[in-house]
């Protein structure tokens, strides 16, 4: 049997605090939405200030990079590109750039979605807050 790694919750909170702290000086008011590996939330946290509906954009954006371990905007430049098949795809995926798969030695372990600003910056968050659990990661391993 293969052994398999999981997001634990003081992985997520670490993750999510990064995000909050890159949201927070940039001063942007967004909801950070945390997967697991299957696209299942585990965290849910929207900025004061930050839209409603920022918190199911986030929450599909999580799901969409989990399911198909590759971050979200992929399937929007496929979409951009002319391959309008994306849209049938199965699952109520968001395709929106904005979430970001959490990849732990070559495996997808869960995800990150980020809504409320341009899609680019919610990007950079979640790459931020992701950036910060895996150096955590590296520093607990050295």
């Amino acid at each position: 049997m293969k052994s398999k790694k999981h997001l634990t919750l003081a992985d997520v909170k670490i993750i999510a605090a990064g995000c909050e702290s890159e949201a927070v000086r940039q001063n942007w008011a967004v909801t950070i939405a945390i997967a697991d590996e299957g696209g299942h939330l585990l965290w849910l946290q929207r900025l004061d200030g930050a839209p409603l509906i920022s918190m199911d954009i986030a929450t599909g954006k999580a799901h969409t990079s989990a399911m198909g371990r590759r971050p979200s905007k992929s399937f929007a430049d496929r979409i951009a590109g002319g391959e309008t098949s994306v849209l049938s795809m199965p699952g109520g995926l968001t395709f929106l750039e904005g979430g970001e798969p959490i990849v732990i030695d070559g495996e997808c372990v869960g995800a990150v979605g980020v809504s409320g600003v341009k899609s680019g910056e919610d990007a950079q968050i979640a790459r931020y807050g992701i950036s910060a659990f895996i150096e955590q990661l590296n520093r607990s391993d050295g």
